[in-house]
């Protein structure tokens, strides 16, 4: 069950545009393009991957995801989607997101990301990031 919070016309549009990132999270992710999934986030992020490695900054995001974005070994797509979305302040939002790898055999590996997002300067960036996969 998807939760969202109660709309007002001010996060309509808030709304629409954190769905736009975790959208663009997953194309970037299925393409394997770092720059793409890097543009996503606030400089001073703090991300912990799926397998517990906390990297702070967006040079340290940089370094890590240039190393394995490109090279992943999965084939197929991938899909996000916001499940749980929270405004905190009207400037700051927690989202609940599923991941799932899909092949041609089917559904492989989850994972349930949680993002802190911010606006800034209207735009809304992945600040606080912790990638949680599904054991199997």
């Amino acid at each position: 069950m998807i939760h969202m919070p109660t709309e007002n016309t001010s996060q309509t549009a808030d709304i629409e545009a954190i769905h736009q990132v975790v959208a663009a999270v997953e194309a970037s992710q299925e393409a394997k393009d770092p720059d793409a999934f890097l543009s996503l986030f606030h400089p001073d992020a703090l991300w912990t991957t799926g397998g517990g490695k906390v990297l702070i900054g967006l040079d340290a995001i940089s370094e890590f995801t240039r190393k394995v974005l490109p090279g992943a070994s999965w084939d197929g797509r991938v899909s996000y989607t916001v499940t749980h979305l929270q405004f905190l302040r009207p400037d700051v939002a927690a989202v609940k997101v599923s991941q799932v790898y899909h092949s041609a055999d089917g559904p492989g590996d989850e994972g349930v990301p949680t993002y802190v997002m911010t606006k800034q300067d209207g735009r809304w960036l992945l600040t606080v990031c912790q990638n949680t996969q599904v054991p199997k």
